[in-house]
C-alpha cells in the first residue's frame, strides 16, 4: 500500500511538445582540430586570450545532464580553438565511470549525440569542486586554491572569460556537490573584485538553474563589461530534457536525462551557426525562443540578461571560439521545435521511478530503491511542512503563506541582509535538517523572514516548534553538511 501511495504521488511523466527538429549533423565526429587566430580575427579582439570556466555543480547518476552539459560545452571550446591550459572545469566526474551508466567512460548530451567526455581536463573534481575553488579560479589566485589542478584564470587586460554553468539552483543560490551554496551575493562581489584587478577586457556569463535570475537580480551591476543570461528569471524552474519516455528518447538503456533546456539550447544552437557572423544578441534571442518552448511557460522558463548588455553585439566567436567546419552555416536562420521536458527537482525522481521499473519484482535492489523513492518524498513533504508551520508561527495562519512566498518588485535583490539569509539557513539545517537540492526552491522563505526583521530568537523558536529535531537521519545536515 505504501509503495502504491508513494509511486502514485511521483510526478515522473514528462510533459509533451512536439519532436525536435534536428539541425546540425549529431553522427558527426565531436572532437576536431582546434582552429588557431588569423591576423584579422587577433585584430578585432585586440589580441587577447579566451578563457573560460565550466561548472557542474551537482554529483550522482541522477543528475547525469549537468556534467553532460558541461562535457559538452567543453567540446565546442576546444572545436573553437581553445586551449585547454585556458579552459577550467569543474565536474564531480563519477557519472562516467558510474556502475549506472550503460556506456561505461562515456557521456553523451543528445539522443543521437557523440561522446562528449573524451579529453575533457580533470581540473577540480569530487571534494575540490566547491564554491570557495571557483572564486578563487575567477580571481587567478593560486593561493587559495584547495586541491585540484591548481589552474586559474590569469587573465590579463585584453583577454575574455566566458563562464558557463549547469545545476539545480534556488532564490539566491546555485548549487555545489560540497556545501556551501553559491550565494548570488558572494558571486557578484567576486565579480566586482576581479573588474576592479583589471585583468579582463569582457566577460560572458551563461548560467543554467532554477531561480537563477534571483542570483543577478537587483545585485548585477552594468559597469563591469560583465554580461549575463540566465536559464530562468527570479521565480520560476529551468527544464530537464532528452529524458526517458520523451521524444526523442534518449538510447533504450538510458534511465536518466541527457541534457537541459536552455543548456542545449545554446549549445546546439553554437553547432549551428558561423560564430563568426552571429551575434551574442542573436544567440539570446534565438536560445530565449527555445527555452520558452515556443511560448510555452508551463513547459520552458523565461531567458534573462543582466549586467554590461553593450557587448550584445559582438560575434559569439569571441567568447567561444571559432570552428572552422561551420565556415558555411548561416548567422542565425537554423529553427528548432519544441521539446519535451521535466520539471529539474522532479527529474530526480524520474529518474528512481525509470530504475525502479528496471528492476526484477521481489528483488532485494528493488526493495532498497523503493525505500529510498518512499525516504526522498517524506523528505520532500517534511521541508515543505515545515516550511508552511514555520509561516504560520511567525506570521499566523493567514499571512503565514504568502509572507514567505512574497516575490520582491523586480530590481530589487531577494534580500537585503544576505547574512541574515545565511544565519537563518544554517539555524534551520541545525534543527530541521539538510535542505538538499529540492529545498532549495525554500531560499525565498529564509530571505523574507529577514526582510521582514524577525528576530534570530523567534525564529530559532519556530524552527524548534515546527521540525522538533523530526528528519530521516540520512539527510542530517551532519551527514549533508550545512548549505551556508
Amino acid at each position: 500500500m505504501l509503495l502504491v501511495m508513494v509511486v502514485g504521488a511521483i510526478p515522473f511523466e514528462p510533459k509533451i511538445g512536439r519532436k525536435v527538429g534536428r539541425a546540425h549533423r549529431w553522427g558527426d565526429p565531436l572532437i576536431r582540430s582546434p582552429v588557431g587566430r588569423d591576423a584579422d580575427e587577433a585584430e578585432k579582439d585586440g589580441g587577447g586570450v579566451r578563457w573560460a570556466v565550466l561548472v557542474a555543480g551537482s554529483q550522482g547518476y541522477g543528475n547525469y545532464r549537468h556534467q553532460a552539459d558541461v562535457c559538452h560545452a567543453y567540446q565546442i571550446l576546444k572545436r573553437g580553438g581553445l586551449k585547454d591550459e585556458n579552459i577550467v572545469v569543474f565536474m564531480y566526474d563519477d557519472i562516467a565511470k558510474s556502475e549506472l551508466n550503460p556506456r561505461p567512460g562515456v557521456i553523451i548530451n543528445h539522443p543521437n549525440g557523440s561522446d562528449v567526455y573524451a579529453g575533457v581536463p580533470k581540473d577540480y573534481t569530487g571534494e575540490h569542486v566547491t564554491a570557495a575553488n571557483l572564486y578563487a579560479v575567477l580571481l587567478g589566485d593560486r593561493s587559495a586554491v584547495k586541491g585540484g589542478s591548481g589552474k586559474v584564470i590569469n587573465s590579463k587586460p585584453d583577454d575574455r572569460i566566458f563562464l558557463y554553468y549547469s545545476d539545480h539552483g534556488g532564490p539566491g543560490v546555485l548549487g555545489m556537490p560540497n556545501m556551501p551554496f553559491l550565494y548570488g551575493k558572494d558571486l557578484i562581489e567576486v565579480l566586482k573584485k576581479k573588474h576592479a584587478s583589471g585583468t579582463y577586457k569582457e566577460m560572458v556569463l551563461y548560467i543554467e538553474a532554477c531561480e537563477s535570475g534571483s542570483v543577478f537580480e537587483g545585485l548585477m551591476p552594468e559597469n563591469l563589461n560583465i554580461y549575463v543570461t540566465t536559464a530562468s528569471n527570479a521565480e520560476e524552474s529551468s527544464w530537464g530534457t532528452y529524458c526517458p519516455g520523451m521524444n526523442p528518447p534518449p538510447p533504450p538503456e538510458y534511465i536518466t536525462c541527457l541534457g537541459d533546456l536552455y543548456s542545449v539550447a545554446w549549445m546546439e544552437d553554437s553547432e549551428s551557426h558561423n560564430l563568426k557572423k552571429e551575434t551574442i544578441k542573436q544567440q539570446y534571442e534565438k536560445v530565449k525562443e527555445r527555452t520558452s518552448n515556443v511560448n510555452n511557460y508551463n513547459t520552458g522558463s523565461h531567458v534573462m540578461e543582466y549586467g554590461s548588455k553593450e557587448i550584445k553585439p559582438e560575434r559569439v566567436y569571441l567568447y567561444q571560439g571559432f570552428d572552422p567546419a561551420t565556415v558555411n552555416l548561416p548567422a542565425n536562420k537554423i529553427d528548432f521545435e519544441r521539446l519535451e521536458v521535466v520539471n529539474q527537482r522532479d527529474a530526480d525522481l524520474l529518474f528512481l521511478w525509470e530504475r525502479y521499473k528496471k528492476l526484477e519484482d521481489n528483488s532485494f535492489e528493488k526493495a532498497k530503491l523503493r525505500k529510498e523513492i518512499t525516504e526522498t518524498m517524506l523528505h520532500r513533504q517534511h521541508l515543505d511542512g515545515n516550511i508552511e508551520a514555520i509561516g504560520v508561527l511567525l506570521f499566523g495562519p493567514t499571512k503565514g503563506s504568502s509572507v514567505l512566498n512574497s516575490v520582491r518588485k523586480p530590481g530589487l535583490p531577494l534580500v537585503e541582509d544576505w547574512d541574515c539569509l545565511k544565519s537563518t539557513v544554517r539555524l534551520f539545517e541545525v534543527h530541521c535538517g539538510s535542505l538538499t537540492q529540492y529545498g532549495m526552491k525554500h531560499m525565498r522563505a529564509f530571505a523574507n523572514i529577514c526582510n521582514n526583521g524577525v528576530s534570530r530568537d523567534a525564529v530559532e523558536e519556530a524552527f524548534m516548534a515546527a521540525c522538533n529535531g523530526h528528519w530521516i537521519e540520512e539527510y542530517s545536515s551532519a551527514n549533508r553538511g550545512f548549505s551556508a
